[in-house]
């Protein structure tokens, strides 16, 4: 069974990705802010991890700087979920070599299974 992490702020949006991966026969693992987040990843260390960019404590991006500076963060797929379609953002995710940036409005919850499906190779 593949392992996902999501780290996600916004409850609603938390609770729908979890029991649609769950649903899909992933071991899910979640954090509400960015230094969970970061902890979760260096303990669990998950298959991919689903990250939110705008959320308290820290932000994701410094928890994908932070997670790419250690060994056991450089080679886990990450797929950013964010409110923001900042050029900006994107650019500086791309060099911290993400797999994907999505932006919330503009995705359904079945294409964001699909991608992680694909990452995994499953």
């Amino acid at each position: 069974m593949k392992k996902i992490l999501i780290v996600e702020d916004e409850q609603a949006l938390l609770d729908l990705l979890v029991e649609k991966f769950e649903a899909e026969s992933f071991e899910v693992i979640v954090a509400v802010d960015g230094k969970k987040g970061l902890k979760k990843i260096e303990e669990e260390k998950p298959d991919l991890v689903l990250l939110d960019i705008i959320m308290p404590v820290l932000d994701g991006m410094s928890v994908l700087t932070e997670m790419r500076k250690q060994d056991w963060g450089k080679s886990i797929p990450v797929i950013v979920l964010s409110n923001l379609s900042d050029e900006e953002k994107v650019a500086e995710c791309e060099k911290q070599g993400i797999y994907e940036y999505l932006i919330k409005s503009d995705w359904q919850m079945d294409d964001v299974v699909k991608k992680v499906k694909k990452k995994l190779g499953m």
